[in-house]
């Protein structure tokens, strides 16, 4: 696995037959001799991920991770602890970029690219709290992440700091984050003296982001223990992880299938990239014509990977508009709507990239007008309670989430104040707080899930409640994020979404003024544009034409016959749309040494 690195000296994981070696450069020059580890004795701090150990729902769409790129572009934050111990600023910059390389590295094999486009080192303070509790320091950067991103346009955001948390903990994120103006972040300890062990914490957190629980047993056949396991790992030891499991994978499916990630299916702007321009980091950057990585690597037949420029008669090389180095024509799909909440868009033909992404407009009405659309993804109390319980679970009545919630302990609570104290919902946030469901089942999904019953009386009948504890398995773990806990973005009452872990108000104004202007022939998407039904064209839908909007691209005569039953979906809204499945169009943990240990 080698690793591009700035100053091209060469960093290698180097594999013999069962044994992993690390190859490192001695010295600062460019001429230099280079010093061969076992991963044994490399010099990494053990340490668990802040995440309660849980299963992932189980998938029912398998196999369906196409070969395409996904870019899921971040900015890494370097707190002031950490450039302390590496006070040389372009040292530190170094040591980042040869994280951030190993990182995208993993990322590769699930055909996603993660480029670095944005790194701050904090060296007068730090910009959002970082001390000893992780749980407070995640929430913390997580609401600085928020001003971030109004100044800087960024899918995903990673901390990385020297402060030691509190028990084993080095590493924290939120489940299915990624995208969302909220939780998509992640923080890290960098615990190793050598970069690939942040990086591996990282690649860790940033799956949990991606909806990956840890992998319980039987999942990881892709590596053995000796050879590192894999990435998701609730337990690993030497060397380090470097694949992503077939549970992972599924996990990764799931998320795509049901509208998370939205973010990741436009093309970052190549100028951010962290490290500059260079032909062969396999992105394509102002005055390439392609850039299909190293000529060594590049398999791509349409590219000259020496200089980054198409090969004669070529028109392209890269996107999923673009087959056998020619542009397809107008109006050929190239992404599918996944899930209820999601648009198709179309070829231009004259770009071999699909058109930037757009779904329905926050506050659309989704699952029979029981939900609303947030961020692409159509959130339900009944969906979650089928991914904790199974098949056949459903929500409790209303006076079970009032009535366990209002404990404000472990096992019912709207979520942890910044002091990691559980908070008691107020009767209107209840259905904010911890799930409660009807299942028969034995148990909720996960290894170290367990269920919480609670018998009350309602109107004079006993009703049955139940919640899920996962517990974990070493002192000091945090169980951050609680997969227990109601989803932001989740319908609790009529023109009100969970927020913050309480029912608020949530303002459609924009999708109203959108909808006046669709002229009752079309729903409105993520950029306030109308999206026409089949037969009526954009921008307002009041002229004949075949459908789609300003931002879909041209929707070609076949194409749209082929949605029919789509759009008429839109209009009914009473299951879940027809579900063309296409991985998103263009590219966008824990290490324990010396011995195996629980990450959570």
């Amino acid at each position: 696995m080698t690793i591009f690195h700035l100053s091209l000296r060469i960093k290698q994981v180097v594999l013999f037959s069962n044994e992993t070696y690390y190859l490192e450069p001695e010295g600062e020059q460019e001429i230099l001799h280079h010093t061969f580890y076992h991963t044994d004795d490399l010099p990494v701090k053990g340490g668990t991920c802040g995440h309660g150990h849980q299963t992932g729902p189980e998938n029912m769409f398998g196999g369906l991770l196409k070969p395409l790129h996904q870019r899921v572009s971040y900015s890494i934050q370097v707190g002031i602890k950490q450039c302390l111990s590496h006070c040389d600023f372009e040292k530190t910059k170094r040591r980042i970029m040869e994280i951030a390389n190993y990182v995208d590295k993993f990322y590769r094999a699930l055909n996603i690219r993660v480029p670095l486009i944005g790194l701050e080192v904090w060296t007068e303070r730090d910009q959002c709290i970082i001390n000893e509790e992780p749980n407070a320091t995640l929430w913390s950067f997580l609401q600085w992440r928020q001003k971030l991103k109004s100044r800087k346009k960024h899918d995903n955001a990673q901390l990385l700091t020297g402060v030691i948390f509190k028990g084993t903990t080095i590493g924290m994120a939120p489940l299915e984050g990624m995208c969302s103006l909220e939780n998509s972040g992640g923080i890290n300890v960098d615990h190793s003296e050598l970069p690939i062990g942040a990086a591996a914490t990282m690649a860790h957190e940033i799956g949990h982001n991606f909806g990956m629980s840890h992998d319980h047993e039987g999942c990881c056949v892709e590596a053995t223990a000796e050879q590192g396991g894999c990435v998701m790992a609730a337990a690993t030891g030497h060397p380090f992880p470097k694949v992503f499991s077939r549970c992972s994978k599924k996990d990764l499916d799931n998320y795509f299938q049901k509208g998370g990630g939205m973010c990741l299916f436009n093309m970052p702007n190549m100028k951010d990239l962290v490290g500059g321009k260079r032909c062969g980091n396999g992105f394509v950057e102002d005055g390439e014509e392609c850039d299909c990585g190293e000529p060594e690597e590049c398999t791509n037949d349409c590219c000259h990977a020496s200089n980054c420029t198409l090969k004669e008669d070529a028109q392209c090389a890269h996107g999923v508009c673009c087959e056998g180095c020619k542009l397809k024509q107008a109006g050929t799909m190239c992404r599918g709507p996944a899930g209820t909440c999601d648009l198709p868009e179309y070829c231009t033909g004259g770009s071999p990239y699909c058109p930037s992404n757009v779904y329905l407009l926050d506050g659309s009405s989704c699952q029979s007008g029981n939900a609303y659309c947030y961020n692409g993804m159509c959130l339900t109390h009944e969906q979650q309670c089928l991914q904790l319980w199974g098949y056949g679970a459903r929500p409790a009545h209303d006076a079970c989430f009032q009535d366990v919630n209002a404990a404000g302990n472990a096992f019912g609570n709207c979520g942890k104040d910044v002091h990691g104290n559980y908070v008691k919902c107020e009767k209107s946030d209840a259905k904010c707080g911890k799930i409660q469901c009807h299942s028969a089942a034995k148990k909720p999904k996960g290894t170290n899930a367990v269920s919480i019953d609670t018998t009350i009386r309602t109107d004079g009948i006993e009703v049955k409640c139940r919640g899920t504890y996962v517990y974990s398995t070493q002192d000091g773990q945090g169980d951050l994020p609680d997969p227990g806990l109601v989803m932001t973005g989740t319908k609790c009452g009529e023109g009100k979404v969970c927020k913050d872990r309480r029912c608020q108000n949530a303002s459609f104004t924009e999708l109203e003024a959108c909808i006046a202007r669709c002229n009752g022939h079309g729903v409105c998407n993520s950029n306030g544009n109308c999206h026409c039904n089949g037969g009526w064209a954009p921008p307002y839908c009041d002229k004949p034409g075949l459908g789609g909007s300003v931002d879909s691209g041209p929707v070609q005569y076949d194409s749209e016959l082929h949605l029919r039953s789509f759009y008429h979906s839109l209009l009914s809204l009473p299951y879940p749309a027809n579900r063309y499945y296409s991985q998103r169009g263009d590219e966008s943990g824990s290490v324990r040494i010396n011995g195996r240990t629980k990450r959570f």
